[in-house]
């Protein structure tokens, strides 16, 4: 698997370097990736290949080694879009393409996923209509000869045949009971005369009552007046 860097500052701006290895960095002419800068120390960093991971390591240079914008002094594992700077060079990261085996069996994994979600989701709806198709038809509502004879009424056909209906359903031939005779003298068209109640004798006795008190009262009021005289008189005869 190869990796790439694309400069993105200095005079290497757009060139793109491949990394299919450990690579040294630095301004040494035995330097794989070889820049030609002062500040740039002979030996200023090495690029790692572990298991098709790619690393950065500082190799102890004198303006440092960072991976997005924070200096690094140990190895430090990069991915695609990360920013690796050596002292003011600055480089992009980018992660090699898949092999077309790999794409291939990512796209067939995606297919068979969205087939299974699509089952999952379609199971649901089937058993709601298998359960709406296996419901009962509604009962049908009961017509009044039913219901009469759910009720122990008997139907018209069940009833005495030697009774006949009219077009309307009413039967014939069946006598109705008179109504009581009217007693003798009795006038109908007469007005009926209210009855009014003798309220005379309540008020009698009311009066009665009233007059009863008034004489008690009296009464008393003069053996009162007697009393006051009687005393009247023995304080001045005394």
């Amino acid at each position: 698997m190869t990796w790439k860097i694309q400069a993105i500052s200095g005079e290497l701006t757009g060139q793109e370097i491949n990394i299919d290895r450990d690579m040294l960095v630095g301004r040494h002419q035995t330097a794989d990736i070889l820049l030609q800068q002062s500040e740039i120390s002979r030996k200023h960093a090495a690029f790692l290949l572990k298991e098709q991971a790619l690393w950065l390591q500082d190799l102890g240079s004198s303006n440092g080694t960072f991976v997005n914008d924070v200096q690094i002094a140990v190895e430090t594992l990069l991915k695609q879009g990360d920013i690796v700077q050596f002292a003011s060079l600055k480089f992009s990261v980018l992660e090699p393409a898949k092999p077309l085996e790999q794409v291939v069996e990512s796209v067939d994994d995606a297919t068979l996923g969205a087939t299974v979600v699509e089952e999952t989701i379609a199971q649901p709806s089937e058993a709601v209509a298998t359960s709406e198709t296996a419901q009962a038809e509604p009962e049908q509502p009961k017509t009044v000869a039913q219901q009469m004879n759910d009720q122990g009424m008997p139907e018209l056909k069940e009833r005495d045949a030697n009774v006949s209906l009219t077009r309307d359903g009413m039967p014939q031939n069946v006598g109705i009971p008179k109504p009581a005779p009217i007693p003798a003298g009795v006038d109908l068209t007469a007005p009926s005369v209210p009855q009014v109640e003798n309220n005379e004798a309540p008020k009698v006795q009311v009066a009665q009552e009233a007059e009863t008190q008034k004489n008690a009262s009296l009464g008393l009021i003069s053996i009162i007046v007697l009393i006051i005289l009687a005393i009247i008189a023995w304080l001045m005869f005394k």
